[in-house]
């Protein structure tokens, strides 16, 4: 169905469905023809590759990776949608639909099932507001993929991509940065949706990488650094990692002089290799 993208062909899918948007699960559809075709193609779908797509709402970007790739295995929680895609995607004979949370599903054994010997992409228009949880389990779970493609809010997109060190950087660029390459690839017009968010979007995409550009001791330890520095962003760095990891102030003073960190930085102003070895200098 080439028409997805055509207001009133939403309008009388859904309403024959009966469906209506539900605000707690975020759900704002993409209307912009021109969106889709370009995030799939920026996604790496191509022949031979293997696509996970989380959020397919009523199929617009589905049915452009579809095009693409070899197999889409699309998430799907809302269960109202199942028949609306049974209906909208209908021609394709590479999709399959699970009806499942992706914070709750094992991805990698999913990947085995669906995706045996081939390149595995991730792509995925999210709400905004299970954006980080999202993100951070596709890294965290170690998932064999070559990229994660999103669009998220163009703030979070902007600080995700932010570079480690700048005033713009939080917990999550540092975080995304140990797994992945970070590249902002276009913004999207809050217009481009039904119904309109009160923000724009971006797309981005997460290149990951085949090992950390840091060396850390313990990968539990490195997230906790990181939380604790950013959780009082505007305190000094000796203050946020004592209170934030519970030690006391000689401690840290300590462990930052071992790191070669000032105890007067800020959070936003270390490096990737400064948390790494604030977190190898902890005992």
């Amino acid at each position: 169905m080439n028409r997805l993208s055509d207001i009133g062909t939403i309008k009388n899918i859904l309403s024959r469905h009966g469906f209506t948007f539900s605000k707690s699960l975020g759900q704002n559809f993409l209307i912009n023809p021109t969106v889709c075709p370009r995030m799939a193609e920026l996604s790496g779908a191509d022949e031979g590759v293997g696509v996970i797509e989380i959020g397919p709402g009523i199929g617009v970007l589905t049915n452009e990776l579809c095009k693409l790739a070899d197999k889409v295995v699309a998430i799907e929680l809302d269960k109202r949608l199942l028949p609306v895609l049974d209906e909208t995607l209908s021609e394709y004979d590479n999709l399959k639909v699970i009806n499942a949370d992706v914070l709750k599903i094992d991805l990698n054994k999913l990947i085995e099932d669906e995706f045996s010997g081939m390149e595995v992409v991730v792509c995925a228009n999210l709400p905004y507001y299970i954006t980080s949880p999202v993100i951070m389990k596709l890294l965290e779970d170690k998932l064999p993929v070559s990229a994660i493609t999103v669009m998220v809010q163009k703030e979070a997109a902007q600080r995700i991509c932010a570079e480690v060190g700048s005033r713009q950087s939080g917990a999550v660029t540092v975080s995304v940065n140990y797994y992945a390459k970070p590249e902002m690839l276009f913004t999207v017009s809050s217009g481009s949706f039904m119904p309109a968010p009160k923000v724009d979007s971006a797309v981005i995409r997460l290149n990951i990488l085949d090992e950390p550009p840091v060396k850390v001791i313990d990968e539990k330890k490195f997230f906790s650094v990181v939380k604790a520095a950013f959780s009082q962003r505007r305190k000094v760095i000796s203050n946020s990692i004592s209170s934030g990891l519970s030690i006391n102030k000689a401690k840290a003073f300590e462990i930052l002089e071992k790191s070669g960190v000032s105890q007067n930085a800020r959070a936003e102003q270390l490096s990737l290799q400064n948390f790494a070895d604030i977190a190898n200098n902890l005992n």
